[in-house]
């Protein structure tokens, strides 16, 4: 009997020759990521709990402060100054005001065939060039930093079909809230989603990234593309070679399989206060918003952002709405500014904001008040996700953001002339 290319990772990471679903491994961890939504948690555990505090390989973590940049208030800037400190003082790789985690991560980080843990649930990105990457919480991984292991129940995999391409004007972004309204949101409880056939292999990384990256929103454990060509390519780009480059086998036993046909795929909404309480677009047209948000490690790469801009460029961010546009690094945002994206955005009245979470967080930046309707390219919809309790998100694709920015009520792009 075969094995997926999640099982296969796992496999190598246990040093066994096979797992199957169900089995318990103990495995070696290649990167371990933490931000500053827990990290201070796990450094008071390190420093209180233990009895002989110990990092096994200071070269595996990564510290990223990306939830509140700049820090907002005292409480965060002492959390951020014991995360600071303590990666210091052990050698740990840290970056501040450099982007979100998970893209930070995939430029200068993970490598095809790697098995990461991140103190975040949105670690699944990482399936995006074929590593498998997964959030704990910070008990986990305080004990993957002091012995470089951990424990995995193999998880089952579903796998998903792709077939034909996307329609101009549709993006991977309405693909994944698609596929998500389809299962529902515990429709791949702790199960792989693997992403396959010749309609993946025609969706670049940063689509990839789109797909994966949102997974844990169907209840996955990880999401996970085959790496080919593509994702080999770009691991050059950012100076780095697959660690191992793995194939799910023809025999390889899945739990269940979806096709999608990636043409017929139309933009999508998912409505408040559920992801996979999704609708045409066209169903919500019409609602007004009060603001925008184009960003996140879904949506805030390059190609996002030139769609957002393609569409504003001539026009101008709704009176009555905020807009704020926030590149997912630095590095995306400095071709941004050589692309003249970034004037694009300015000149039609939006809100260019630092490289961070932003908005997706809720916490630092463009919080929404009492009854006001965000439509957003972030993860989540959640009730008070955003704001307060009684505000309403919607997520859209970067086009439908902001096109509905534009149009001061959610809108589709074909609506902006």
């Amino acid at each position: 009997m075969g094995m997926t290319i999640a099982e296969k990772i796992i496999a190598a990471a246990a040093g066994v020759e096979s797992v199957r679903p169900g089995d318990i491994h103990t495995v070696n961890l290649d990167k371990m990521m933490s931000n500053d939504g827990t990290t201070h948690l796990t450094v008071d555990m390190y420093n209180n709990q233990l009895k002989h505090p110990h990092i096994a390989d200071p070269k595996k973590l990564v510290f990223i402060v990306d939830h509140n940049v700049p820090s907002d208030n005292p409480k965060t800037a002492a959390s951020q100054k014991k995360m600071r400190d303590f990666a210091r003082e052990n050698g740990i790789d840290f970056w501040e005001g450099k982007g979100v985690c998970h893209q930070i991560m995939l430029e200068n980080y993970v490598r095809s065939g790697e098995l990461i843990f991140g103190a975040d649930s949105h670690t699944c990105s990482y399936g995006a060039v074929g590593a498998f990457g997964t959030g704990v919480g910070c008990t986990d991984f305080l004990y993957g930093m002091v012995t470089g292991t951990s424990w995995v129940l193999v998880p089952e995999t579903v796998k998903f079909n792709l077939v034909g391409k996307l329609p101009e004007g549709v993006y991977a972004r309405d693909l994944i809230l698609e596929i998500i309204g389809t299962v529902g949101a515990n429709g791949c409880n702790y199960q792989v989603m693997e992403f396959t056939g010749e309609g993946a292999r025609t969706l670049s990384i940063s689509d990839r990234i789109a797909l994966c990256n949102m997974a844990v929103e169907a209840g996955a454990k990880t999401g996970i593309f085959e790496p080919d060509e593509k994702a080999i390519a770009y691991l050059e780009e950012h100076g780095r070679k697959p660690k191992a480059i793995y194939h799910s086998d023809p025999d390889a036993v899945y739990v269940r399989e979806y096709t999608f046909d990636l043409s017929k795929i139309r933009p999508v909404v998912a409505k408040p206060d559920f992801v996979d309480n999704l609708c045409p677009a066209e169903e919500v047209q019409g609602i007004k918003i009060d603001e925008a948000f184009l960003g996140s490690c879904n949506n805030g790469r390059i190609e996002d952002l030139r769609v957002g801009a393609s569409i504003i460029k001539g026009h101008k961010v709704a009176d009555s709405v905020r807009f704020l546009v926030v590149p997912a690094s630095l590095e995306i945002y400095k071709q941004a500014l050589k692309e003249g994206l970034i004037d694009i955005f300015m000149d039609a009245g939006a809100i260019v904001m630092n490289p961070n979470c932003s908005v997706c967080w809720g916490s630092c930046q463009g919080v929404i008040g009492e009854n006001e309707v965000l439509i957003s390219t972030g993860t989540r919809n959640f009730k008070g996700r955003a704001g307060h309790p009684s505000s309403k998100v919607y997520l859209g694709s970067a086009a439908t953001v902001t096109a509905s920015a534009i149009a001061g009520k959610i809108a589709l792009a074909e609506d902006i002339h």
